[in-house]
C-alpha cells in the first residue's frame, strides 16, 4: 500500500472508537447534525400553531368549494393557508435572519450590508407612485368582486347570469392582485446585516473550534483564522451580489475562489491562515447539511425518466473520462483523473471531495478540479439557457439537461430559472437524483483504489481496509437524507413541504452556502499556481474536462430525450 502523506486529503488510519470525537470527518458529522437539529427544533416549535391555521384555512376552502365559483373567500384562505410556511414562524424566521448574505448591489458596496429608511424611501420614489396604484386598483377590484358575489349569494348563487358576473369580477381581482404583487416586488425595506454577519461569524467559529479542541489543533490560531476567512467570505458574497458580476456568472463562488488565490499567489499566505483554511473540514460540514434538501419524495416527482437521466448517464461518463484520460491522454496522475471525473459527472464540488477521500489525491489535485468545475459551471449556467431558449428546447427537456450537466445545485437552479419555472424544476430534481451517487461514488472508488491502484503485488485487501478508506462523513449524507425524507413522508405532503422544504432546508441551504464558502476561500489561500503548474503540463486536465463534459452533455440530451419524450410521455405531460 501506498504510505501515508500530509498532503493527501484524508489520513489512512485503523478505524477505532476514538475516531468519533477525534477524526475531521465525524467532526462535520456533528457540527451538521446539531445546526439541522437546531433548525429542525425553531420550525417545528410553532408546529401546533402551523396545523391550526392550516386547518382553519382548509375549512374554508370546503366550505367554499361547494358553491358554483371559487369566491372571495376561497382564494383569500388558499393564499393565507400557502403562507404558511416553517420559515414565516418565528422563531425560525429570526434564525434564517441570521443566515443572510450581503445584499444584491448596483452602485455602492456598502448597500450589501445596510439600508437606512431615508436611502429606501429614496430609492423607491420613482417605483412607489406605481406600487400605490397598483394596490388601490387591487382594493378597488376587491370591492367589485365583493359586491358581485353577494348579488350572487342573494340570488342563492342560482341565477347564471348573475354567477358568471361574480367569476368574471374576482377574476380581474385576481388579476389586479397579481399585478400589484409583481410591481411591489421592486420596492426595497431597510436593512441592517451588519450585526446579523457579525454573531454568524461568531457562532460558526465558535461551533467549528471545538471539533478543532477535540482534534487536538490549536484552537487560538485557528479561531483567528478563521475569522479572516469568514471576512474573506463576506467580501466575495458582496462582491458576487453585483448585479453586474451576477449577470456574467461571477458569482459568490467564483470571487471566494479567486480572492483566495490573488492573496496566496502575490503577498503569500501566512502560515497561521493557512493553518487554518480546512478546506475538507469545511466542505464535508456543507454535503451532510447537503443531506436534508436530497429528499426521496422529490425523485420520485420525476420518477423513472429523472433516474434514467442521472443514474445511468453519470456512470458512464465518469467511468468513460478515467479510462480516456489514463488510454488515451496518458495521464500521469489516476488520483487527479478519477476526481476530474467524478466532479465533472457526478455533481461537482460535493462529490470532488468524496471521491478525493476516497482515492487519496492530493489537495492540489482536489484544488485544480474544483477550479476548473467553477469556472466551467459559470460558463455553463449562462450558455446552456441560452442555447435552450434559442433552439426553442422545450422546458423539462432542457431543465433535465440542466440539471444533468451543470455542476453545482445552486448554479442548476439559477440556469434552470433562467428557462423558466418548470425547466428550474425539473433540473434542481434531477440534480438531487445525481447527489444520490456521491455516497455510491465514493464506495465505488475506495472500494477499486483499494483493490486495484493502490494494492500491492501479492496482497490481499480486506474489507476493513475498505472501510478505512471509505469517507465517512458520506455516511452523515446519507443518513441525514433518509431522516429528512422519512419525516417529510410522514407528515405528508403538504406539512413536509411546509415544515421541511420550507422550513428547515431554509436553514440548511444558507448554512451549506457558508460552509461551501469558506471552503472555496480555503482552496484559493492554500493554492500556489507553482504547485499546480505541473498538473497542467500538455494541457491534459483541460483537455479531460472539456471532452468529458463534451461527452456528458451529449448522453444526457438523448437520455433526457428518450425517457421523457419517448419513454414516459405520459410522466411529462403532467409535470
Amino acid at each position: 500500500m501506498t504510505s501515508d502523506s500530509p498532503d493527501i486529503v484524508v489520513d489512512r488510519s485503523k478505524a477505532q472508537w476514538s475516531d468519533l470525537w477525534l477524526k475531521e470527518d465525524y467532526w462535520a458529522i456533528w457540527i451538521g447534525l446539531i445546526l439541522l437539529l437546531v433548525g429542525t427544533a425553531l420550525v417545528f416549535s410553532n408546529k401546533g400553531e402551523l396545523e391550526s391555521k392550516y386547518e382553519s384555512y382548509a375549512a374554508i376552502l370546503r366550505a367554499e368549494s361547494d358553491k358554483p365559483f371559487k369566491t372571495v373567500e376561497y382564494y383569500q384562505a388558499a393564499a393565507a393557508q400557502k403562507a404558511l410556511q416553517g420559515q414565516n414562524l418565528s422563531p425560525a424566521k429570526d434564525f434564517i435572519n441570521y443566515l443572510k448574505t450581503p445584499a444584491r448591489w448596483q452602485s455602492n458596496p456598502l448597500d450589501a450590508l445596510f439600508m437606512t429608511q431615508a436611502a429606501a424611501d429614496e430609492a423607491n420614489k420613482a417605483l412607489k407612485p406605481k406600487v400605490d396604484a397598483a394596490r388601490q386598483a387591487a382594493s378597488e377590484a376587491l370591492a367589485r368582486a365583493k359586491e358581485a358575489q353577494s348579488a350572487a349569494a342573494a340570488a342563492s348563487f342560482g341565477d347564471a347570469g348573475l354567477n358568471d358576473a361574480a367569476t368574471k369580477a374576482i377574476g380581474e381581482w385576481q388579476a389586479a392582485q397579481k399585478k400589484a404583487a409583481k410591481v411591489a416586488k421592486g420596492l426595497v425595506k431597510p436593512f441592517n446585516r451588519i450585526p446579523t454577519l457579525i454573531v454568524l461569524g461568531l457562532v460558526l467559529t465558535a461551533l467549528t473550534a471545538v471539533g478543532i479542541k477535540f482534534m487536538g489543533g490549536n484552537v487560538g490560531k485557528y479561531m483567528a483564522a478563521f475569522l479572516v476567512i469568514f471576512a474573506l467570505c463576506l467580501l466575495a458574497n458582496i462582491l458576487g451580489n453585483h448585479k453586474g458580476m451576477r449577470l456574467y456568472g461571477l458569482n459568490a463562488e467564483i470571487w471566494s475562489i479567486a480572492l483566495g488565490m490573488l492573496i496566496a499567489n502575490t503577498i503569500g499566505t501566512p502560515k497561521w491562515i493557512k493553518d487554518g483554511a480546512l478546506v475538507e473540514y469545511f466542505i464535508k460540514t456543507g454535503l451532510v447539511l447537503l443531506g436534508a434538501e436530497v429528499l426521496f419524495h422529490k425523485i420520485l416527482a420525476i420518477g423513472i425518466p429523472g433516474i434514467f437521466v442521472a443514474w445511468v448517464v453519470t456512470p458512464i461518463v465518469l467511468i468513460s473520462t478515467y479510462i480516456f484520460g489514463q488510454k488515451v491522454l496518458k495521464m500521469p496522475s489516476k488520483t487527479l483523473n478519477i476526481v476530474i471525473s467524478a466532479d465533472m459527472s457526478v455533481c461537482g464540488t460535493s462529490a470532488a471531495i468524496a471521491t478525493a477521500a476516497a482515492a487519496r489525491a492530493k489537495k492540489e489535485e482536489l484544488t485544480l478540479s474544483i477550479g476548473l468545475s467553477l469556472t466551467f459551471t459559470a460558463i455553463m449556467m449562462i450558455a446552456l439557457p441560452a442555447f435552450i431558449k434559442w433552439v426553442g428546447m422545450p422546458e423539462v427537456l432542457g431543465g433535465a439537461w440542466i440539471g444533468g450537466t451543470v455542476d453545482a445545485t445552486g448554479a442548476v437552479a439559477a440556469a434552470g430559472a433562467f428557462v423558466g419555472e418548470k425547466a428550474m424544476q425539473v433540473a434542481a430534481t434531477v440534480k438531487m437524483i445525481q447527489n444520490v451517487l456521491i455516497g455510491v461514488t465514493a464506495f465505488c472508488v475506495a472500494m477499486y483504489w483499494c483493490t486495484k491502484v493502490d494494492v500491492q503485488s501479492g496482497e490481499r485487501v480486506g474489507v476493513m481496509e475498505i472501510w478505512n478508506r471509505f469517507p465517512k462523513f458520506v455516511l452523515g449524507f446519507l443518513a441525514v437524507s433518509i431522516i429528512y425524507s422519512l419525516i417529510s413522508t410522514t407528515l405528508g405532503a403538504d406539512f413536509g413541504k411546509m415544515l421541511v422544504d420550507n422550513g428547515v432546508n431554509k436553514v440548511s441551504v444558507p448554512l451549506r452556502g457558508w460552509f461551501f464558502a469558506l471552503a472555496f476561500v480555503s482552496i484559493g489561500l492554500t493554492t500556489d499556481f507553482r504547485e499546480l503548474g505541473k498538473y497542467f503540463k500538455g494541457g491534459k486536465p483541460i483537455i479531460l474536462y472539456v471532452c468529458g463534459q463534451s461527452l456528458n452533455l451529449a448522453l444526457t440530451l438523448l437520455m433526457a430525450w428518450i425517457m421523457f419524450y419517448k419513454v414516459f410521455p405520459e410522466i411529462t405531460a403532467k409535470i
